[in-house]
């Protein structure tokens, strides 16, 4: 059986060869883990996205959970990979969220409500999930929650997956077909 300590050794070893990519994540007092380059927010939704339009980029936000297996490997493996992490950075603004959290976010539609909250309003029950939101706000509010996200990442892909699903929304490729079909095609 694999324990925390061989795994935090191995992982070290990874660190220390040449040319292995380290993660920039720290801990939050909250016991999340965080990239210094996800963006710091008022929580207002709609600003955010028309920020990041402004900005060129894409709105997507993370849910994450202290103790989230998953998570962890999402900002220690896959965030830690250069190429995934350049490309994330250069096209999309990422606002982290916890699923259980209580900070107030102001929703699309004006409501404002804890994080667990939106969570819930969202159907999200897992993390780490992402929500991939389209380029511009113009005609969310009116839409029903689920609606107003153009993709959904649930659950932990493998780093190679992972960018692929940012390029797929990124192209817009989510206007041709599932993600799936995607991914058929780029291997």
């Amino acid at each position: 059986m694999l324990s925390r300590r061989m795994f935090l050794a191995g992982a070290a070893a990874l660190a220390a060869l040449p040319g292995v990519a380290r993660s920039a994540a720290v801990m939050t007092e909250d016991g999340i883990y965080r990239q210094p380059w996800f963006i710091d927010s008022f929580l207002e939704l709609t600003d955010d996205l028309d920020t990041a339009a402004g900005r060129g980029k894409r709105l997507v936000v993370m849910w994450d959970l202290k103790g989230c297996p998953y998570c962890r490997d999402t900002h220690l493996i896959n965030f830690a990979r250069a190429d995934i992490e350049n490309y994330v950075k250069e096209r999309f603004d990422v606002l982290q969220l916890n699923i259980i959290g209580d900070r107030e976010v102001t929703d699309f539609d004006g409501e404002k409500l804890p994080e667990k909250r939106l969570a819930q309003k969202y159907g999200l029950r897992g993390t780490p999930s992402f929500q991939f939101f389209p380029e511009r706000s113009a005609g969310l509010a009116a839409k029903p929650p689920r609606e107003r996200e153009v993709q959904r990442m649930q659950g932990y892909l493998k780093p190679d997956a992972f960018k692929h699903m940012f390029v797929f929304v990124a192209e817009r490729a989510y206007e041709r077909g599932s993600f799936n079909d995607y991914l058929r095609t780029q291997s």
